[in-house]
């Protein structure tokens, strides 16, 4: 039986919807795609404004269920990404003692993770997963400890923490507001290293880069775990921004970044004028930028206490900032030539609904793709048909009758007046056993 799943995801730049259709042995057809810009109302990763948000969210929902694909389904639960600026991991240890000639089950690997949960941390940040880096029972380090026998089994953990408000705003604006369940978070750079990134590059230590529009996140494995994940405060948009200097709206800026600007300065540059900007000032501006973006991942390295020869599985960069010209060649430059690449979808997440290029959705894609494999979740749902009259039974004329409008705040009929104006127009368990550390 065919299964569908739901997702989007929330960046300070654009928020995307997907609907994928799962197939067994690991497949999913990502059938429909919608997408809303989103620049004031999400600022790095954080809602701000909980009515513009659902407003764009609800349109997306309501343009996917009227794709040929999904209608007469309805999106009734969706997987959420979770990423931002106040996202970072802390390392911990957890310890467990046990009976002499205990085999390691998956009960006590459960204990063990729920113990990570529970570790002591600032009360003003929230755990919202916990990945293994390597177990040890006795003298024995593993990856795979279940099955092995001993009377202790230890941890070390990565705790992935976020402040309280980057998961509140998502519920309010999508539950609360919009009457959609929530079917798990994801965090979304996990769920998009364990995607797109092979098991030969995470064993012989990369990294994975994705430059967003006002954050830009570092995740860093090695021996095949992760070992490194942090979040820092700029992405593409400050290029942007600092564009705009030359008396320019933030919409041209992005269009001249993108279409003139290039990461590594020229050897020659350009004397051109274009609508009287200087395309060398434009120039200057991308390169200053980019290079301070370049250093600060770069550093991210020695503060894993790791060096570039370290990383031989290379960089891969995802994410709108990582398409500027010349900023993936800056990046190996700054590592000695460490091999860099833009990351792809895998082959057996089939892109169906071709709007875009497959680039720009690959940490939806990744939410999604978590979702359907590491559940059983079904987001799509199917209404009753109405039944039909008797023959020979007559009815009385019926009025048409509108699509019942998704649930609003209580109180509050403005955001769905808004909505049909411009219509007119990881879930394993905390206490489950870890596979990829993507959901909570």
């Amino acid at each position: 039986m065919e299964r569908y799943v739901a997702a989007i995801e929330i960046s300070s730049s654009k928020i995307i919807g997907v609907v994928g259709r799962v197939h067994g042995a690991g497949q999913v057809d990502i059938i429909a795609v919608e997408q809303e810009k989103c620049v004031e109302s999400v600022r790095y990763g954080v809602i701000q404004n909980l009515e513009e948000t659902s407003m764009r969210i609800a349109r997306i929902l309501e343009k996917l269920e009227h794709k040929p694909s999904i209608s007469p389904r309805r999106i009734s639960r969706l997987f959420i990404g979770l990423s931002g600026r106040s996202l970072r991991s802390i390392p911990t240890n957890v310890r467990i003692s046990l009976p002499e000639d205990t085999e390691i089950s998956e009960e006590i690997l459960a204990r063990l993770r729920k113990d990570a949960f529970n570790v002591s941390i600032d009360s003003s940040l929230e755990v919202v997963d916990a990945v293994a880096r390597k177990y040890k029972i006795g003298k024995l380090e593993t990856a795979s400890p279940k099955g092995v026998i001993g009377n202790e089994i230890q941890a070390n953990y990565d705790i992935i923490v976020c402040r309280p408000e980057l998961k509140r705003n998502i519920t309010r604006a999508v539950k609360d507001k919009l009457g959609i369940d929530i079917a798990g978070f994801v965090v979304t750079p996990l769920a998009a290293g364990h995607l797109i990134l092979s098991t030969e590059e995470k064993r012989l230590g990369c990294m994975l880069v994705d430059i967003g529009a006002e954050t830009t996140t570092v995740t860093i494995y090695r021996n095949g775990a992760l070992n490194y994940f942090a979040t820092l405060p700029f992405g593409g948009r400050n290029i942007t921004r600092d564009i705009t200097s030359l008396t320019l709206l933030e919409e041209k800026a992005e269009e001249l970044k993108m279409t003139l600007g290039n990461a590594i300065a020229p050897e020659n540059p350009s004397s051109l004028n274009l609508s009287g900007i200087k395309i060398a000032e434009v120039g200057n501006l991308v390169v200053a930028r980019s290079e301070e973006i370049v250093a600060n991942i770069v550093e991210q390295i020695s503060y894993a206490g790791l060096k570039e020869k370290d990383l031989p599985g290379g960089i891969v960069c995802i994410g709108g900032g990582a398409k500027l010209n010349g900023m993936t060649d800056l990046i190996s430059l700054r590592l000695g030539g460490l091999p860099v690449k833009l990351g792809r979808l895998p082959s057996y997440v089939h892109l169906e609904d071709v709007k875009g290029p497959s680039s720009e959705i690959v940490e939806v894609a990744s939410v999604l793709y978590a979702g359907a494999t590491l559940t059983s979740a079904s987001c799509l749902e199917t209404p009753a048909k109405e039944e039909l009259p008797a023959i020979g039974e007559a009815n009385e004329p019926e009025e048409p009758r509108e699509r019942p409008a998704r649930k609003a705040e209580s109180g509050s009929n403005k955001i769905i007046s808004k909505i049909k104006l411009g219509l007119a127009g990881l879930f394993r368990n905390p206490e489950d056993d870890d596979d990829s550390g993507l959901l909570e």
